[in-house]
């Protein structure tokens, strides 16, 4: 079945973000209509101020929503106490960073058992899943090294394999090549691109950069809170103004 035939795995409707700041509300939302199939690849593209990071922490339950509906597999996230977000986290989502968030102290295959832990794995059982996630994305050489003794692109390459060690139905992905070069940017995008392919994960990167996002075969555009145009995965082109 094709993504398009599918029930959304990501549904938002109106999706509104209030933020107090210094007695003034500012508005980083303006009621945000999104839907994401299971298995695509979306960039969420956009200026600084644009609403698109904001909108990658409420689609990662990071943030919520001040209005409207955010629906996750069915799930009105809204809907779920601190604890359950946590879970549910730790379960479908899959977080990339534009600076790693890797332990300075930790090895990499340290990084990447992390959540295993939380998820209640054994020693033994995360570090055999976590081994696995490093040779998937070529590291498995380097399990025993500290992110010092490593490039910013085998950074990434660690954070990458942390973020999907847990088979997420999600990656979320902020700016994943903003702090890397040329050619580690392309490398780490064919490895999402990889990802998505071969194991169906759907892939969310959030990018100011059009050659970034030329990655994904779907483009969503984001102007002061408001999604101003979409490619959907059919590849037709629509835009705020033909809707």
């Amino acid at each position: 079945m094709s993504t398009v035939d599918q029930v959304p795995l990501i549904q938002c409707r109106g999706i509104t973000k209030v933020y107090p700041l210094s007695g003034v509300e500012v508005h980083a939302l303006r009621g945000v209509d999104l839907n994401i199939a299971q298995g695509e690849m979306v960039a969420i593209m956009g200026a600084s101020g644009s609403g698109k990071s904001t909108l990658m922490n409420i689609l990662g339950c990071m943030d919520r929503q001040t209005g409207g509906s955010y629906l996750l597999e069915g799930i009105d996230v809204s809907t779920l106490d601190d604890s359950q977000l946590a879970t549910l986290r730790n379960r479908k989502l899959g977080f990339v960073f534009q600076r790693y968030n890797l332990l300075a102290r930790s090895t990499a295959l340290h990084n990447v058992e992390l959540p295993l832990f939380y998820a209640g794995f054994s020693p033994a059982e995360a570090k055999k899943e976590a081994l696995l996630a490093l040779e998937q994305v070529g590291l498995r050489d380097l399990a025993g090294h500290r992110p010092n003794q490593m490039s910013g692109g085998q950074q990434q390459r660690v954070a990458i394999a942390r973020a999907v060690v847990n088979h997420p139905l999600v990656l979320l992905a902020d700016e994943p090549t903003g702090a890397l070069d040329t050619v580690s940017s392309v490398e780490i995008m064919q490895l999402f691109q990889r990802m998505h392919n071969e194991r169906g994960v759907t892939v969310i990167i959030v990018t100011h950069e059009p050659n970034i996002a030329d990655f994904c075969p779907r483009k969503v555009v984001m102007r002061d809170g408001v999604v101003v145009s979409d490619d959907n995965p059919s590849g037709s082109h629509r835009t705020m103004e033909e809707a």
